[in-house]
């Protein structure tokens, strides 16, 4: 608003309101559908599609928005419906990998409020049903969180569009998937090996977890999906992943950091949440690297370790600025986004296209939740 007058939105702000408008539409039509499946099994069942729905309706919608604008600078026609069922499919995916990270990762809370695991231990509670309530909040969500991946399936299985440009998308959407659950296996493994014997090659496996288990899901491939719906051409799809992977890895990057510095007030994570579960993120190998023998030795005795108190988590910040961790990854993170920056300016996009995307990638680079 300038001087009482609201400000006029534009081109670009309609067109991606109008697809997550329709984005939600389709959502809660095909969610609707599914209750009704569950509902001739048993109504108790139908909580798991509660669960998935809540989790689904919250976030920013980022990989959905890149989906479509991958999709728009290929050509693809602004009122599709085939690239909303995709988007659909990628939101769900997304859904399903919270589910199951925050029971990995004894995550209490999901953007402020309790997380899936949480909310059916919660539910046995108060139910005063029998036997252990924490393993039956862990089996729903694990349940809910299988669910929500095999509906991600189904949704993209149901994309109407040429034969030969959804073989080339569903290769992406394919190769995303292992490529997460790989990634999500390698940052479980260097959490439980711990304190680390090679430091110096630690962040480049830090690197590579971020890579698999997050970047290229959550920026190159969404991006690339929808170019192939529309039948991009493989220099424009090489195109699209110069510009999002780079992307992709500041994202995370950042979230690192956040999971670290970050205000549990926007992030809805209690503060230092990483610490307290023991990440062996880009900024803790960096630190652990050039950290003193004492600063190391409080590191990893500090990491992971249960009923971590605040000052704890200030003191552990505090070592990990010393070591000027904390810088070396906001230089990893400009070095990326310029990177990524001069990728997108080499795309042979329109100007709605390329601020679109530009946007985009502003938001996730300094965002704070």
């Amino acid at each position: 608003m300038t001087d009482g007058i609201p400000a006029l939105s534009t081109p670009m702000q309609d067109e991606q309101h109008r697809f997550r408008k329709s984005l939600t539409e389709a959502t809660s039509r095909f969610l609707s559908a599914q209750r009704s499946i569950l509902e001739t099994v048993s109504t108790d069942s139908t909580v798991l599609v509660d669960a998935i729905e809540r989790l689904a309706a919250g976030g920013k919608k980022m990989r959905p928005l890149l989906c479509y604008w991958g999709w728009r600078g290929a050509g693809g026609a602004a009122d599709d419906a085939g690239v909303v069922i995709a988007g659909m499919s990628l939101e769900l995916f997304q859904a399903a990998a919270l589910v199951h990270d925050d029971i990995i990762d004894r995550s209490d809370l999901r953007r402020g409020a309790p997380s899936v695991h949480k909310q059916f231990e919660r539910r046995h509670d108060d139910g005063g049903w029998h036997l252990d309530g924490e393993h039956f909040g862990t089996g729903a969500a694990i349940l809910a969180g299988d669910l929500c991946l095999s509906l991600s399936e189904e949704a993209f299985a149901s994309i109407a569009a040429a034969p030969d440009r959804v073989a080339s998308a569903r290769a992406i959407f394919n190769r995303m998937r292992t490529e997460v659950m790989a990634g999500q296996y390698l940052d479980l493994l260097e959490e439980a090996i711990g304190p680390d014997r090679q430091p110096e090659v630690a962040a480049q496996r830090a690197l590579s977890i971020v890579r698999f288990k997050s970047a290229k899901y959550s920026t190159e491939h969404p991006l690339c999906i929808g170019g192939a719906l529309a039948g991009a051409p493989p220099s424009l799809l090489a195109g699209y992943s110069d510009f999002a992977l780079p992307l992709g890895e500041a994202f995370q990057l950042r979230d690192d950091l956040l999971g670290v510095y970050g205000d549990p007030a926007l992030t809805g994570k209690p503060a230092g949440d990483d610490l307290r579960e023991g990440k062996r993120t880009v900024l803790i190998a960096k630190a652990l690297h050039a950290g003193t023998a004492d600063q190391a030795l409080a590191l990893n005795s500090g990491l992971g370790r249960e009923g971590l108190g605040q000052d704890e988590i200030l003191h552990l910040q505090r070592i990990i600025d010393a070591t000027g961790a904390r810088d070396e990854v906001e230089a990893l993170i400009a070095e990326r986004a310029h990177t990524s920056h001069k990728a997108l300016e080499a795309l042979p996009l329109d100007p709605l296209c390329r601020d679109a995307l530009s946007v985009l990638a502003e938001a996730a680079i300094t965002r704070v939740a």
